[in-house]
Formats: C-alpha cells, structure tokens, sequence
C-alpha cells in the first residue's frame, strides 16, 4: 500500500468566536491510501486546543507505515485492536483512509462496514458563536427556515448577561427549534450554578462542558444537581474518561479526532450503554471529508454536532448533505464523498 499527503487551507465563512478563541481558518491534511488501483482519504485538521499544528500532523502522518500489511484489511484490523496512537487524530485519519478504502473494496459503504443496515440520518446541530445580538437573531432566523431542528449556541462572554441575551434573542428568532449551549468550560462551578436555572427557563436542552476541564468530579456533582442535562466534553477524551463518568453526567461529547476514530468511539458507546449517560457525536471544523466517519456513525447518537463543513466557505468535499439540518451517510462505497479532482 502506498501513501500520499496533501496540505489544504480551509476558510471559514466567517471567523468563529467561542470562549477561549476566535478562529477563520484551518489547515487540513488528507491522507491518501491506494492499494490495487483504489484510493481512500482520511483527513486530519489543526488544532491550536490538542496541540496540532500543520508541521507536527506532515510528520506524524508522513511516519504512518502502511507498506508492511499485505492489504487495507489486515491494516484495519491491526488498527482497531491496538491502543490508539497519540494523538489520537492521527490514529482517527489512518483509520477513515484505510474505511473509505476497504468499503470501495467489498463495494460497501462504511455504515454497512459496522453493522448499520440503512445509512443513518440525523438532524445535526448549527453552532452560532459567540456575536452580536442582531446576527445571533437574523442566522437562528435564516437556519430555521432552511430546516435546522437543533441551533448550538456558544457562551463564554466576558460578560454573562451577553451570553444570557444571546439565547433569549435566538429563542425569540427561532422558537421551534430545539437549543443546545456551549460555554467551552468558561464558567466557574458558581456562575454556572447561577446560570443554568436561567438557561433552563429559556429551554435550553442540554449545556457542554459548563466548567474548566480537568476536574470531572466537579462536573459529575454539577450535573447531579443540574435542571438541565450536563454533557462533558473537554472532560470526557477518551474510554477510560467515559467510563468515570458514565451515570454521572448526561451525555459524552465524542469526536472522533479526540478519541482515535470511528472504533474508538463505538468501545465508548458500549461503554456507557444503559448507564443513563447519552452519546453525543461531535466534530471539530473540517470538511465533509473529515465529517464522513462520524456521520456513518449518526444513528446511535441523543445528539448529533457535524456541522463543521457547514461553516466553511467553500467545502472541497461533497457526500454528506446538512445544508437542511439533516446530516446523512451515503450508500456509495467508502465513506461516500467525492471531490471532483481526487476521486
């Protein structure tokens, strides 16, 4: 098996506030495996939050040694049943690369892969960052009418009451849909204490990660007393952080380039069945390319967070619809996206 690298910029359509950034771009690197005249692409994103810069993934996924597997197949499974690698967003690449081409092998998409006999749809969350009033209002407006079910709205504001008006302004802009928050852990135990009340009189669902990761002790003792479901995020990595927290909290936010892929997420998944703990699927801003595993994985998630493509100008993927607020796999083989010059 061989492998290639390419490095792309991706722009946002505009630059996304949250708690602890601003950002308007990011680079991405697609992995290339080709074996037996097919390909599959993965794809891994920089991330200023795990420590991923452009030059540290080029090494990491240049290093990635593929030739010493006889097929994708023996590969995969040599992936699946080991630890995965650090970072675990490399591991999540190789992993999507060497998916998309073993489903063009077997002519199966990736759902089927995993057991999945329709390919899932879900309705996916649109984050709103953190913005003045009147856009918050006119975009809940503008993506309800385009069939968005579930609006995602950031906080984190200097000033609470921003954040708190921000929701109200959403609410009254799109009333029928259902609202999810996200403070990326700006919150301290008492203004959270404060806040949530507040947040659940204007129906907010659920909140992310309310508090600062690294005490999710804390977090699991919030959440018990929470009016609102508490889903951890920043708290909740990997398998063992799901564990810890399994009925301890309401929902794990799972990313795949968090927690090393598609396999990876599905051992989290089993590992909280049944403990009152719910799956969330959640992505980082990438293309349709890099939101495709996730994407085949969408049926077995309470909430569903893969709107990253959606927030870029121009994604040079295509596969996986959302423009109407419904995320959906393909039936191709593979994971089922295209790009007009790397087929």
């Amino acid at each position: 098996m061989r492998t290639r690298l390419r490095t792309v910029r991706l722009v946002l359509a505009e630059p996304l506030r949250i708690s602890r950034s601003t950002m308007a771009a990011r680079d991405a690197l697609w992995l290339t495996v080709e074996h037996d005249g097919l390909r599959g692409h993965g794809e891994a994103v920089t991330s200023v939050y795990y420590g991923l810069d452009t030059d540290t993934l080029q090494r990491l996924l240049a290093d990635v040694d593929l030739g010493r597997f006889a097929d994708p197949e023996s590969a995969l499974e040599a992936l699946r049943d080991g630890a995965p690698a650090s970072p675990p967003a490399v591991t999540a690449a190789v992993e999507a690369a060497l998916l998309d081409l073993v489903g063009k092998r077997a002519h199966a998409p990736v759902h089927r892969l995993l057991g999945a006999p329709a390919p899932p749809v879900a309705a996916t969350a649109r984050t709103l960052g953190i913005t003045s009033l009147t856009h918050a209002a006119g975009e809940a407006r503008r993506l309800a009418a385009s069939g968005f079910q579930v609006l995602k709205v950031k906080a984190g504001s200097p000033d609470p009451e921003d954040d708190v008006e921000r929701v109200r302004v959403v609410r009254d802009a799109a009333p029928g849909v259902r609202l999810l928050l996200d403070p990326n852990g700006a919150w301290t135990l008492r203004e959270a204490e404060k806040l949530l009340p507040r947040y659940a009189e204007l129906g907010v669902e659920a909140v992310e990660q309310p508090l600062a990761p690294g005490d999710p002790e804390t977090l699991a003792a919030l959440a018990e007393r929470s009016p609102l479901p508490v889903i951890a995020d920043e708290d909740a990595v990997g398998l063992e952080d799901a564990r810890r927290l399994a009925g301890r909290v309401h929902g794990v936010n799972v990313k795949l380039a968090k927690c090393g892929g598609v396999h990876a997420a599905l051992r989290i998944a089993a590992a909280i069945e049944g403990s009152g703990t719910a799956l969330m699927l959640g992505c980082l801003t990438a293309s349709s390319l890099g939101l495709a595993p996730a994407v085949h994985l969408a049926d077995r998630a309470r909430w569903t967070d893969l709107d990253g493509h959606l927030l870029l100008a121009d994604d040079p993927w295509s596969g996986i619809g959302g423009a109407d607020g419904f995320v959906r796999a393909s039936d191709r083989p593979g994971l089922g996206v295209t790009r007009a010059d790397l087929a």
